[in-house]
């Protein structure tokens, strides 16, 4: 009669085990299956939601053996909830970082190979954490921001569209003509490779300088990136400078009359 709930406990206790083991694998089959039909759920968000759940999953069966052995659950959550303020008090800025990650994973503002713009730091989001997000940029250096960081910061991101803008200022000589330098310039850039057709480029009239009008080029480019960036930008450059030389525009510097 002493043995049968001693053995009773234990029967419990290994069927508790056991079914941790089998509803991880189920659990983990389950997320695989959602991410494959998902497209806003990709591999990094399924590691860490599956991590999340097999910690509740841990935790509530690590409860049920406490209950089985006839352990003082009640008082276990009672000093649970005071050590929790403690450190909520000590560590509110990572506290605050671990929400503001999960925020980040579930929201999307950008995924891992964008190129985005936060707070004034510019790269490719290489990693983003429950705690950070790294970013590697163009000048080969590896940013981390904390993620409550980057919750309250603006966010440009430059790829997500899969298109992007590039102007071009140039200034020419007050007695050229406007219309012709259009001709000129939109002539130029047709034959700058990497330049979209769809939306064709603009060139628009922005202001009267001292020693020049200045026009403002606008073009695009697909699949942007940093290199692409700079490499149309000096390669429109290159082009309008010698189609200006070829056509004898003139692009004045400032000038002084003492």
């Amino acid at each position: 009669v002493g043995v049968l709930p001693l053995l009773g406990r234990l029967v419990v206790t290994a069927g508790l085990l056991v079914g941790v083991v089998v509803g991880t694998d189920v659990l983990e089959a389950q997320l695989s299956t959602y991410a494959e039909r998902s497209d806003r759920f990709n591999e990094h968000q399924q590691g860490i939601a599956f991590r999340v759940l097999q910690l509740v999953l841990l935790i509530a069966v690590g409860m049920g053996v406490l209950t089985v052995w006839s352990f003082d659950v009640g008082g276990l959550l009672v000093g649970a909830g005071f050590l929790g303020i403690v450190v909520g008090m000590a560590a509110r800025q990572t506290l605050g970082s671990l929400i503001a990650g999960f925020v980040l994973m579930f929201s999307q503002p950008f995924k891992l190979g964008d190129w985005v713009v936060v707070g004034g730091h510019e790269g490719v989001v290489t990693d983003v954490t429950i705690v950070n997000t790294r970013l590697w940029s163009f000048d080969g250096e590896t940013v981390v921001l904390p993620n409550d960081v980057v919750s309250k910061s603006t966010i440009e991101n430059r790829t997500e569209r899969g298109r992007l803008r590039l102007s071009v200022p140039v200034g020419v000589d007050y007695d050229t003509d406007l219309d012709r330098a259009d001709e000129v310039i939109t002539a130029a850039i047709d034959e700058v490779d990497g330049v979209l057709d769809v939306p064709k480029p603009q060139v628009v009239p922005q202001s009267f300088d001292d020693s020049a009008i200045t026009l403002e080029v606008r073009v695009w480019i697909d699949n942007p990136s940093g290199r692409k960036r700079w490499r149309t930008r000096a390669a429109v450059i290159r082009a309008l400078k010698r189609a200006f030389d070829r056509e004898g525009i003139d692009v004045p510097f400032p000038q002084r009359v003492l």
